[in-house]
């Protein structure tokens, strides 16, 4: 049995040399290439690490003190001074354009968006929202539904229904079933009474103890009757 192992073991040993080998002529073959990319790769995370320690860190700061006016505004329902600024300090639109590299900015997004709803602009409500991005699922359940309830103002009740259903999918226990509910609604102007049952039948199962499963029934008897 040894006399057969032996010669498959060195069979073995000599493909490992000769990888090994090949891979040394590569490397000298491009040793130059490879020092100036991996020269070139340090550098660019060498220029990534100063951006944001020496220029986006220092703004953010800056942008969190600029941004705390136009919050309290919003807090007062004072919309138009929080999107505008008070003369002193920025509103969200100018935060906006002057740190738009920062995490403050993105937060603007919201709050500008929602700010234009309040007030009666939806159009401008829909394109700061759809800007807004974030991990943040309660933050991103409320920028669609918010969106939702700018189209549905709009009487576009096909887009109002793509916006509320992103929004609920989000499965947040606590603002899930509201939009599940507007959903449902928006079905119903739309006539899709399928869709419309469908959505309040999830109410029920799947968020029974939310405000909005109380009385639930009655808008699943409804939609029954219409199909």
């Amino acid at each position: 049995m040894a006399k057969k192992v032996k010669p498959k073991l060195e069979e073995s040993l000599g493909s490992i040399e000769e990888s090994l080998s090949k891979t040394e002529q590569f490397l000298e073959r491009y040793q130059k290439q490879l020092s100036i990319a991996a020269v070139a790769i340090l550098l660019i995370v060498g220029l990534i690490y100063a951006y944001k320690k020496f220029y986006v860190l220092p703004r953010q700061a800056e942008a969190l003190e600029q941004i705390f006016p136009a919050q309290q505004y919003f807090e007062k329902d004072s919309f138009e001074l929080a999107l505008n600024g008070d003369g002193d300090y920025p509103g969200f639109i100018q935060i906006i354009e002057d740190y738009g590299a920062t995490n403050v900015a993105e937060g603007a997004l919201l709050y500008a968006g929602i700010s234009f709803y309040k007030i009666g602009d939806y159009d401008n409500a829909v394109e700061y929202l759809k800007k807004f991005k974030s991990k943040d699922k309660l933050l991103s359940a409320i920028a669609y539904g918010n969106i939702g309830d700018s189209y549905t103002e709009k009487q576009e009740f096909e887009n109002a229904a793509k916006y509320y259903k992103k929004a609920a999918d989000e499965n947040n226990k606590v603002v899930s079933p509201v939009y599940l509910m507007k959903l449902g609604r928006v079905y119903e102007k739309l006539e899709k009474w399928e869709d419309a049952l469908e959505t309040y039948q999830k109410i029920k199962d799947d968020y029974k103890e939310s405000p909005e499963a109380r009385g639930i029934e009655k808008f699943i008897t409804r939609a029954k009757f219409n199909l």
